[in-house]
C-alpha cells in the first residue's frame, strides 16, 4: 500500500510539474498550476493531512482533471465568499480574501458512469488556479466514493 501511494504520488507530481499553466477555453486564459493545489490534494483546508485512500484516489485523478481544464467550455458550479488568509496579526485578527471557486463537471469511464467535479480557485482579483479534483458523489452511485473517503 504505501509504495502504491509513493508510486501514484511520484507519477501525479511529474505530470503537475511537467507544466506550470493550462489554457482553459471557458476563461479563454491560463490556469495556473502552483503548489497551493497540488498540496490540496495531500491535505484538508485546515492542513491536516487526507486519509491515503482519499490522496490516492485525488492524485489518481489528477491526470483527467488537467484534461478536463483543457478542453472545459461550461461553468456548472460557482461559488464566492470571503476567507481568512495568513496568521493572526497582533490584534487576534485574519486579514480576509475574497475567494471564488469554479467547478467544472466531466463524466467519463467505458460506460460513461464516472463523474468528476474539477476546482479552479481565485483569490481577490489574481491569477486562476487549479484547486482540486474529486468524484461527484451523487452519480450513478459510483464507486469512488469509498474507504472512509470525504469531500473537503
Amino acid at each position: 500500500m504505501q509504495k502504491d501511494f509513493l508510486s501514484i504520488l511520484q507519477k501525479a507530481r511529474e505530470i503537475y510539474k511537467s507544466q506550470n499553466k493550462i489554457h482553459c477555453p471557458y476563461f479563454s486564459t491560463d490556469i495556473i498550476l502552483n503548489s497551493d493545489g497540488f498540496n490540496h490534494l495531500q491535505n484538508k483546508r485546515n492542513r491536516e493531512a487526507r486519509n491515503i485512500d482519499e490522496q490516492i484516489l485525488k492524485l489518481s485523478l489528477l491526470p483527467k482533471a488537467l484534461q478536463v481544464i483543457k478542453r472545459t467550455g461550461t461553468l456548472q458550479e460557482y461559488r464566492k465568499h470571503i476567507e481568512k488568509f495568513g496568521n493572526k496579526s497582533k490584534d487576534g485578527l485574519f486579514k480576509t480574501k475574497q475567494v471564488e471557486y469554479f467547478g467544472f463537471h466531466s463524466i467519463f469511464g467505458e460506460n460513461k458512469d464516472k463523474k468528476i467535479v474539477v476546482i479552479i480557485r481565485r483569490v481577490g482579483d489574481g491569477n486562476y488556479h487549479f484547486w482540486s479534483v474529486m468524484p461527484h458523489k451523487k452519480f450513478n452511485r459510483q464507486k469512488l466514493f469509498e474507504n472512509g473517503i470525504d469531500e473537503n
